[in-house]
């Protein structure tokens, strides 16, 4: 699998062809998710021919928005099974990475240990101190396309969110619970205050 063939050719085209609405689902979430899915895949002993599927399901997760944005893991799919094959990459390889595609569609769903790494990777900022800058881009980007109209919807539907989100693996729930229950105190203080 030519891994870094793969990696040059979603960066180019998430650089180039994202829309300008997409503060959130950007090139720097791509590469967040793809250091995530790194550290958590050698944390759970991952092999390294399953960790290539890892890193590369993390470089197409997202790319399908340069397509649409409602239903973009389907579009991350579709370019998934077109342009890997030239890298090297087999049936078994891009019905893995397929998987691993819809692992981080929301609400997550992972049906194997490495979909779980993957739905994981996907939202480790929520247990991270970069919570709030990281949802404040998610939160511009709803605003852009209508999805919340306020920054006090947004806190609700964060918080919301928040508390009905649960790590799958060991290694997620190691690094990241105790600072989520943090950020949703945090939220929830900070919601008390602003009513």
């Amino acid at each position: 699998m030519d891994f870094e063939g793969a990696k040059k050719y979603t960066l180019k085209r998430l650089s180039s062809e994202l829309n300008d609405k997409l503060h959130y689902h950007s090139v720097e979430h791509t590469l967040d998710v793809l250091d995530a899915v790194t550290r958590l895949a050698k944390m759970e002993q991952v092999n390294s021919h399953d960790l290539t599927l890892l890193k590369t399901a993390a470089l197409f997760h997202d790319l399908g928005f340069v397509e649409t944005y409602n239903g973009h893991e389907e579009a991350s799919i579709k370019i998934a099974k077109e342009v890997l094959p030239a890298y090297g990459y087999s049936p078994e390889d891009l019905k893995v990475i397929e998987g691993l595609i819809y692992a981080t569609e929301i609400p997550q769903k992972p049906k194997t240990h490495l979909e779980e790494i993957m739905a994981d990777a996907d939202l480790d900022y929520l247990g991270r101190d970069d919570l709030y800058v990281i949802g404040q881009r998610l939160q511009y980007e709803w605003q852009l396309h209508g999805i919340v109209s306020s920054l006090r919807e947004w806190h609700e539907k964060q918080l919301k969110f928040l508390k009905v989100h649960n790590y799958f693996t060991k290694s997620a729930k190691k690094l990241r619970y105790n600072r989520k229950q943090e950020n949703i105190k945090e939220l929830e203080t900070l919601m008390c205050v602003k009513k």
